[in-house]
């Protein structure tokens, strides 16, 4: 016999909150880094690392967008900034070493979490500014952090 329970579970709850605050962590990451003087893309990915939203920025070069989803995708699959992950990379770590010839997969700084909570529910990623996308992307976090903490949901 199977059972299924009916009603919100806070996995539903983690997935809406993804997708609601997704535009707002975007255009966020986009305007911190255009206000620096950068032309960036930014890419939200869900749980499952599929693209909720994506935005190349004004003048922004074309493998900006790609580079930001593959950063999103890795720091929600390895649930890390992919700055760590750089890191662990770096220091020919053998598994990491094997995990960037994965699809989709980059060591390249600039790729956060997005925690609902302490729920990783999501991943964000931008790039077009070299040395300054993480601090762009958490500027965007930073603009739904009352949000993410799960008070409203």
């Amino acid at each position: 016999m199977c059972g299924f329970r009916a009603g919100p579970s806070r996995a539903s709850d983690a997935s809406r909150s993804a997708y609601a605050v997704a535009p707002t962590i975007a255009h966020g990451t986009v305007g911190s880094c255009s206000a620096k003087g950068y032309r960036v893309s930014a890419v939200v990915v869900d749980r499952d690392g599929q693209t909720i939203v994506a935005i190349r920025g004004d003048n922004a070069s074309p493998h900006t967008m790609e580079n930001a989803r593959r950063k999103a995708y890795t720091t929600m699959s390895f649930r890390t900034s992919t700055t760590d992950y750089a890191k662990r990379s770096a220091d020919n770590n053998p598994v990491v070493r094997q995990q960037v010839t994965l699809p989709n997969v980059i060591d390249i700084p600039g790729g956060l979490p997005i925690k609902l909570g302490t729920e990783i529910v999501g991943g964000v990623g931008a790039s077009g500014s070299p040395g300054v996308d993480e601090p762009c992307v958490q500027a965007g976090l930073d603009k739904v952090i009352r949000q993410l903490s799960g008070s409203n949901f």
